[in-house]
């Protein structure tokens, strides 16, 4: 049965928070859906697109008389977030969040829940380098994993609301324990995003140090395209989630590192035959996952 709300309050309502706006929205899983958030620009832009019913700034105002309250903002404003307004939550309502970072957020945040609020960590990977509102969509969810990651405090019937509500919107829900989810990410995620930033940086010095005419646009292919796509996504963001995750991301920095510097070691010796095995056990991994991504979505 589809959960339905009196009312949810998104607080951020971005690419995340504004394309759940629209399913919400769109499939009457909430009589009212209200925007919180910096920009009145954006707001607006969010009232046009479907996104939320109508918004406030306040966010004490914003959370009164919500049943849900989803925080879609960077993750290192959460304690602030929940500072200010949990005090202001009806009994019974429920929170939850979309955040890329879980392990210590998820304690945080239960720890600041009133008595009979309740708090349910999600993280819905679906994400693209475009942010804001105006690139939401009530399709960004479909076939996608949202993790759920309750704790051993975690009230039953909110995270059967919160569960329910993720599988309206077509995502592919899973439940893991917040600090595997942080290790596991950290890995298939947050590594990824370090090496394409570190690589367009990398880039970058080597235009303006080394090859003054060279022009990353005109001379690049689709491999330079694909390998940094992520490059693009929100700095603000990925700041907060490094530094949340910093632990798990500096030890698989540190593998990422060592396996670099195998493959420049055998470069440097004109090791044709350790390049190669290198690169074939890249290339059998790289296929095995591509079978592995086709089955999933099949």
């Amino acid at each position: 049965m589809a959960p339905h709300f009196t009312q949810v309050t998104i607080i951020g309502v971005g690419l995340i928070g504004g394309s759940l706006g629209m399913i919400l929205r769109g499939k009457g899983l909430a009589a009212k859906v209200v925007g919180v958030g910096r920009r009145i620009e954006n707001l607006r832009t969010a009232v046009e697109l479907g996104a939320i019913d109508r918004y406030v700034i306040d966010p004490k105002e914003g959370v009164k008389d919500a049943d849900l309250v989803v925080l879609a903002t960077p993750v290192d404003t959460y304690e602030r977030h929940l500072t200010e307004w949990a005090s202001c939550l009806k009994p019974g309502a429920v929170v939850t969040d979309v955040g890329s970072v879980k392990g210590r957020l998820v304690e945080q945040a239960e720890r600041a829940m009133p008595a009979g609020v309740y708090f349910v960590g999600a993280h819905p990977i679906a994400g693209k380098e475009k942010t804001g509102v105006a690139a939401g969509s009530d399709q960004l969810f479909m076939g996608a994993r949202c993790i759920i990651t309750p704790t051993t405090t975690t009230n039953q019937q909110a995270l059967k609301q919160v569960t329910a509500m993720w599988q309206e919107t077509g995502s592919v829900v899973l439940t893991m324990d917040a600090h595997l989810h942080d290790k596991i990410l950290g890995a298939v995620s947050h590594l990824p995003h370090v090496a394409a930033f570190a690589l367009i940086n990398a880039l970058v010095e080597i235009r303006d140090q080394q090859i003054p005419a060279l022009d990353l646009a005109t001379h690049s292919g689709g491999g330079l395209r694909d390998t940094t796509r992520i490059a693009a996504s929100s700095p603000e963001m990925w700041r907060d989630i490094l530094l949340w995750n910093r632990d798990n991301v500096v030890t698989f920095i540190e593998a990422y590192e060592r396996s670099l510097g195998q493959l420049k070691q055998l470069i440097r010796v004109g090791d044709a035959a350790g390049i190669e095995k290198e690169l074939e056990r890249a290339r059998q991994e790289r296929e095995k996952l591509t079978a592995q991504l086709a089955l999933s979505t099949q």
